[in-house]
């Protein structure tokens, strides 16, 4: 049996330990400089920035060959292009309409929107089960639901709607009734 499976000495044990602490720290200090937009709800986006993070830091974290100032730079490259794709998302609706789902109203009024749960693979189900989880008990309290750009649910009582002109952008239209399939 080779040995090496079970012990290769001290080095790869001290690189662990400089990594894992060094890496973890400078990680939070990214983040935290970054601001908190890092670390909202996620974007389809901000999760691959945020699979891509895990990988590259684990991946240096067992290997011995990759420095602590590459492991730091890759790291700190990568929470600065999900900043600079944040920024032009914010400033370019062209980029903005490219990245982003918008969200989808799923239910308005009583009248659940066939077309948008079928073609986001919803059930009413999910609908009921959001209205619950909102603190509502009957959909009758409900006037909307919502699919999220993050993927949550978003509900609005009847109590909550007002005018509705926060459910405009989401149909592009007046008559939001037309969105049901």
């Amino acid at each position: 049996m080779d040995t090496t499976l079970l012990w290769d000495g001290w080095e790869p044990v001290v690189h662990s330990v400089v990594m894992v602490v060094c890496g973890f720290v400078a990680l939070v200090v990214i983040l935290r400089v970054s601001g908190p937009r890092t670390m909202a709800k996620m974007t389809p986006l901000d999760f691959i920035v945020a699979v891509t993070i895990g990988s590259a830091f684990g991946r240096t974290l067992t290997a011995t060959e990759v420095p602590l100032a590459q492991t730091v730079l890759v790291l700190a490259l990568l929470v600065g292009v999900q900043w600079l794709f944040a920024a032009v998302r914010a400033r370019s609706p062209r980029v903005r309409s490219l990245l982003d789902s918008p969200p989808i109203l799923l239910y308005y009024q009583g009248r659940m929107q066939g077309r948008a749960l079928r073609s986001h693979r919803l059930l009413e189900e999910d609908v009921h089960t959001a209205a619950r989880q909102s603190g509502k008990g009957s959909l009758e309290q409900v006037a909307a639901v919502i699919l999220q750009q993050d993927g949550s649910l978003g509900v609005i009582g009847r109590d909550d709607l007002g005018d509705a002109s926060s459910l405009l952008p989401f149909t592009g239209r007046h008559d939001i009734r037309d969105n049901e399939g």
